[in-house]
């Protein structure tokens, strides 16, 4: 990713990520995907705050979230996932490129997404939809 604005995500999800992430090396395979790495990345370089701290226009794992590919104008309702829960319709996998772009963006931030293709789409994030944090729900 070529866009790459400040991120905020909770304590929770980084240790919940974390442990993802352990889990995947812990595997056996010894060769960490890109997926794992990107998400690597962005927890990186996350500003980490308290479940009770994150503002309702962040996306925290099992936000639903309204955004735009800009060229295109076609709009996406998304809901980020972990891998185990990826599948249903709109649900994108954490350990997906544009699922670890979305990981602690804030309304009106946008990311540049490759697609499997190579081309490298603009996503606008239009609003948070569903925000566990914001509704009190922290065991997710």
């Amino acid at each position: 990713m070529t866009n790459t604005p400040p991120i905020i995500i909770t304590r929770l999800d980084l240790q919940r990520l974390e442990r993802l992430l352990d889990s995947l090396e812990d595997s056996g395979s010894g060769v960490a995907t890109s997926g794992a790495v990107a998400l690597q990345a962005e927890l990186d370089r996350a500003e980490v705050v308290g479940h009770d701290q994150v503002p309702a226009g962040v996306v925290t794992m099992n936000s639903r979230v309204h955004c735009r590919e800009e060229s295109s104008g076609k709009d996406y309702h998304l809901k980020l996932v972990y891998p185990q829960d990826a599948g249903g319709e709109g649900c994108v996998s954490i350990l997906a490129p544009v699922g670890s772009a979305l990981l602690g963006l804030t309304v009106g931030q946008h990311i540049d997404w490759k697609t499997p293709g190579g081309k490298v789409l603009q996503l606008t994030l239009l609003a948070v939809e569903y925000q566990p944090e914001a509704a009190g729900e922290y065991n997710r």
